[in-house]
């Protein structure tokens, strides 16, 4: 299976069971579509392939702007094939004058990609899948609910303002506690466990996370674990105490501010309608410049009322903000700020202009990261992940402040996704085997996608609530999701070609 596209220039191929990216001229581009197909029909023969490579040409079913005519001569055989000598020529096209000569350059690449597994690769991982799912899962990452609280009022909160559906609570230490208890016992062997502060806002209960980190710190010699602990804030709260802790203990920190100082305070006000752009961006750079700008990221939400949100990341860049997330809100129709199918070429557009800006201001040595643009095109996750994605309801579950567990926090508060407890464990082992079954092949809209292995078939919360089922697909996400895997292998070959 292979992916094509054009982007800013670039001609790219992707061969999605192999993994391989290539960046080929245009005449190559062209006419691969038409070998993969004779290749998939069983023909083996070079000079075969070349043959219907010049009458698809003749026959103009290969795009106009690389067009190649053939003049077909005598000594061409009954069945069409062309001679070593067989005349090829083009009208003046975008893509030059291909000769015979270039013809079978392309080709012979294109047959040298294919030999050594890098193009029209076959799919290896479907079989895998089926022993993937008898794998035993072991807990590696828990989201620590830890003040079911807020002092914002967020308009797009999924959390409904830190309650959950349910009541506020801050956790105790003692239901902390029992939730890293529950860690450490069922992570196996184990060793790097990771533990995230959520809310709400987490800094509201501040001194239970201090001590958090302090138990889990004495259970790291005893038991053979590391703990990495991180952080989400809104940083009202955020103090020189605050952070001078956050930058000893927490891995790294999620700064949360949507962009422009408009948007920031139309779509996440205090509750008495205030804006927090001004209180927390000064917070913010000192967060950013403390950490030498490693470990954090700023990270915003855009909405259908700035669906222009690469200004937003641009401003968020200006302000001297190196690693940035900015991502579309998860919205039901309903609500007038949710992204709609008509804003998609709006957004798409938007992504590319992004990109190009990336390229230009890395050049000027004003770079600066974007989470959905990262990329490893040479080791990235492992086989398991690829295909199953951030482990929820398995690897990876969500610890409410009364010691309730679900498969991630977008489930919290749907009684049918409570799997257990910190005190007596995973009590409905059907939900988390519904959840390990949950992978690419499972999902129909994932097994024609191309970006199936980089998104490793999207949120199973996002699933349920379009679906009613985790093994869906929100189809909104998901052609956002395909856009961005197109630019961050664009801003690759640009990379690569510097």
């Amino acid at each position: 299976m292979i992916h094509q596209y054009i982007n800013n220039g670039y001609f790219i191929v992707m061969d999605v069971n192999s993994g391989s990216i290539h960046v080929v001229d245009e005449l190559t581009y062209r006419i691969l579509p038409v070998a993969e197909a004779m290749i998939e029909a069983g023909v083996r023969d070079e000079e075969e392939i070349f043959a219907g490579l010049c009458r698809e040409i003749a026959n103009g079913r290969i795009g106009a702007d690389a067009a190649v005519r053939v003049e077909e001569r005598p000594d061409a055989d009954a069945a069409g094939r062309i001679g070593a000598d067989a005349a090829v020529r083009t009208a003046e096209k975008s893509c030059g004058t291909p000769t015979e000569a270039e013809l079978r350059e392309a080709l012979e690449e294109i047959l040298e990609l294919w030999k050594a597994g890098q193009l029209f690769a076959p799919d290896i991982y479907e079989n895998y899948v089926y022993d993937f799912k008898k794998r035993r899962t072991v807990v590696k990452a828990l989201c620590l609910h830890i003040a079911h609280d807020c002092n914002l009022a967020c308009r797009y909160c999924f959390a409904e303002e830190g309650e959950y559906h349910g009541r506020r609570a801050l956790m105790s230490f003692d239901v902390g506690k029992k939730a890293l208890d529950f860690l450490v016992a069922n992570s196996g062997s184990r060793i790097n466990l990771e533990v995230d502060f959520f809310g709400g806002e987490p800094l509201m209960n501040w001194q239970v996370v201090k001590d958090l980190v302090a138990y889990g710190r004495s259970l790291e010699k005893p038991h053979n674990k590391r703990f990495r602990f991180t952080l989400t804030t809104n940083g009202v709260l955020l103090n020189d105490e605050m952070l001078d802790f956050i930058n000893r203990e927490m891995g790294n920190v999620v700064l949360s501010i949507d962009g422009r100082k408009e948007v920031n305070d139309r779509m996440r006000p205090f509750r008495g309608g205030q804006g927090s752009y001004d209180l927390i961006v000064p917070k913010f750079q000192k967060v950013a410049e403390s950490r030498g700008q490693m470990n954090y990221y700023v990270r915003g939400t855009y909405t259908h009322f700035n669906t222009d949100f690469s200004r937003d990341v641009l401003h968020l860049a200006d302000l001297g903000f190196q690693q940035i997330s900015v991502e579309p809100v998860v919205a039901q129709p309903t609500d007038p700020y949710a992204i709609r199918e008509e804003d998609l070429p709006v957004l798409k557009a938007e992504y590319d202009k992004l990109a190009v800006e990336m390229l230009k201001r890395r050049k000027e040595g004003r770079g600066f990261h974007f989470f959905h643009f990262m990329i490893d095109l040479e080791g990235g996750p492992c086989v398991a992940k690829r295909l199953s994605g951030c482990g929820s309801g398995t690897e990876y579950l969500a610890v409410t402040p009364w010691g309730d567990l679900y498969p991630c926090h977008q489930f919290v508060g749907n009684e049918k996704f409570l799997m257990g407890n910190v005190e007596d464990g995973i009590l409905r082992e059907d939900i988390r085997d519904e959840f390990k079954c949950c992978n690419v092949y499972a999902k129909e809209k994932c097994r024609k996608c191309f970006a199936r292995f980089y998104c490793s078939g999207g949120c199973a919360a996002n699933s349920y609530n379009f679906h009613g089922n985790i093994n869906d697909a929100y189809d909104i996400g998901c052609e956002l999701q395909r856009k961005r895997v197109e630019c961050a292998i664009m801003l690759k070959a640009a990379q690569a070609e510097e």
